[in-house]
């Protein structure tokens, strides 16, 4: 979120009252397997009986485990000639820094629209969306060559979703406080779903792609939204007086989702299926962004406020380390490198990049973007197709 929209936001709504934030936790057990296993290692369950999944979605490699088509360099045909690159859109500069992964250099720096928030890979990986927030626009990029195309008009297109079926893209038009469900290729608008809460920003779909969990970062909301019907289902008020959720992510067993809160600096957890009550698991100060390592093991959160990452062990069901930025940041949005050894980390107010081994911690390198840089995206991945974000792949 950019001062700039912070400023909107309260002016619409009532303001923010001060918090006293959650003290940071942290475990003590050294992360000693790093996520670069060809199996996932999570906790036992029952194999789950067969639902019926969202039409036209391709079926999940693994009832227990839906990264399973994330494994480290197992790469589409459609994006395995594509070279590797870091897309780092800079809110402030109204550019996309791009980065060669191997030298840790800005090799191009690619003019967008206005506010640019987030690098979105399309459901079929054969593109790659900027969204242009206050510019009301999309850039498309082509990752095979890194060159820009004819930007199309969508208004208030914070971030960008698709549906797993790949029919439509949502547009999270956070300010106007809609849905937008379009045409996954041209972008023409299908369907608008309004909403009564503020700041839709983030989301994540339920394995068998029939539901999403959608954050609402300016009322402390959380949203359950029927895929195919289109049409809000759900919405609850978080338990957190001024409440910020950010980015959402579901577990491997897809029995929990996982959403970050830069104000009540932890996660929620929340069952989807039954949409209760989330509880709060505090990380650190300004919680932000969620990204599961290449083996399913881990879920890496970048805590904002402080400069940290917190390590959550999925099956340990805990913390188990947090690594700590030399000289402090801010880690925001990113992704996790294709062959799961590197966390991309945009620093959001520090005009910078991270690059952290997984293994380890250890700060790799700290890369000089433009400023306001926000929802980088490490591309290519691993996966079969994309739903959008910065980069959650099935």
């Amino acid at each position: 979120m950019t001062p700039t929209r912070l400023t909107r936001a309260l002016i619409a709504t009532a303001a923010l009252a001060a918090l006293a934030p959650l003290a940071a936790c942290s475990g003590t057990q050294h992360h000693q397997d790093e996520a670069l296993s060809s199996k996932a290692a999570i906790a036992p369950v029952k194999k789950k009986t067969a639902v019926q999944r969202l039409p036209g979605m391709p079926p999940v490699l693994d009832p227990n485990d839906v990264y399973a088509a994330d494994r480290p360099d197992q790469l589409s045909p459609v994006v395995k000639d594509f070279p590797s690159r870091v897309y780092v859109p800079n809110t402030n500069s109204n550019t996309v820094s791009v980065i060669d992964p191997k030298t840790y250099r800005v090799i191009d720096t690619i003019p967008v629209g206005a506010q640019p928030q987030h690098v979105v890979p399309s459901w079929d990986l054969k593109t790659l969306w900027v969204n242009n927030d206050k510019g009301n626009t999309l850039t498309p990029i082509d990752p095979r060559t890194g060159k820009a195309g004819k930007t199309v008009d969508v208004h208030d297109p914070y971030n960008l979703y698709f549906t797993p079926n790949g029919k439509y893209a949502i547009v999270m038009a956070s300010l106007d406080r809609e849905l937008v469900f379009r045409d996954a290729h041209t972008m023409k608008r299908e369907r608008t779903v309004p909403v009564s809460c503020y700041g839709v920003n983030h989301a994540d779909f339920s394995p068998d792609g029939r539901y999403f969990i959608v954050s609402c970062e300016f009322s402390g909301e959380l949203l359950k939204v029927d895929t195919e019907k289109m049409k809000v289902i759900g919405q609850e008020k978080l338990p957190f007086h001024g409440a910020m959720p950010q980015d959402v992510k579901i577990s491997p067993d897809g029995r929990k989702f996982y959403i970050a809160d830069m104000v009540a600096d932890g996660v929620w957890i929340l069952d989807g299926d039954k949409f209760t009550k989330p509880t709060l698991l505090p990380t650190g100060k300004g919680a932000h962004g969620l990204y599961v390592s290449r083996d399913s093991r881990v879920m890496y959160i970048s805590n904002r406020g402080e400069g940290a990452i917190s390590l959550f062990d999925f099956a340990k069901n805990r913390l188990t380390e947090k690594w700590h930025l030399p000289g402090g940041g801010s880690p925001d949005m990113g992704g996790v490198s294709a062959d799961g050894k590197v966390l991309w980390l945009s620093g959001r107010y520090n005009s910078e990049v991270y690059a952290i081994d997984t293994r380890t911690g250890t700060q790799l390198a700290r890369i000089k973007v433009g400023s306001g840089p926000h929802g980088l995206a490490v591309y290519p991945q691993p996966g079969r197709y994309s739903l959008g974000h910065t980069g959650i792949f099935r």
